[in-house]
């Protein structure tokens, strides 16, 4: 991705949108609390229909503030495959992650630890942006 690309630009994925938001929400000074609250590097491997089919991936670095098109350089601290509308119902707080590991709508790699410091609340509010 060059650098003036937008996710959206060079994805079809409604989460590329919402990940582009979370973007500009790090550059904020609530960006600064996350990073001081949990610091942690997530890779997200999103597929349109099905979990594993044509994934996208995309780096959420809270130690750096940044998210990025492609995989983490380097080992995540947690890495989680969804499909895309269930994605984007965790991230807005319409589905709760424990329940989508429960159900199998959400996977995980990496620390448990780490995992369970994705909520909804590291994801900008509406209202916030």
């Amino acid at each position: 991705m060059a650098s003036g690309d937008k996710l959206s630009s060079i994805s079809k994925l409604k989460s590329a949108e919402l990940l582009e938001l979370m973007n500009a929400y790090l550059q904020t000074p609530a960006g600064d609390d996350l990073k001081d609250k949990i610091g942690l590097v997530y890779q997200f491997n999103i597929s349109p229909k099905k979990i594993g089919i044509n994934e996208e991936k995309f780096t959420v670095d809270l130690k750096s503030k940044k998210v990025t098109a492609g995989t983490c350089e380097g080992k995540p601290d947690a890495m989680f495959s969804f499909i895309d509308a269930d994605f984007v119902s965790v991230a807005t707080g319409k589905l709760n992650p424990q329940m989508a590991f429960i159900r199998g709508k959400m996977r995980i790699k990496g620390s448990m630890k780490a995992a369970q410091k994705f909520t909804p609340d590291i994801f900008p509010k509406p209202a916030k942006l």
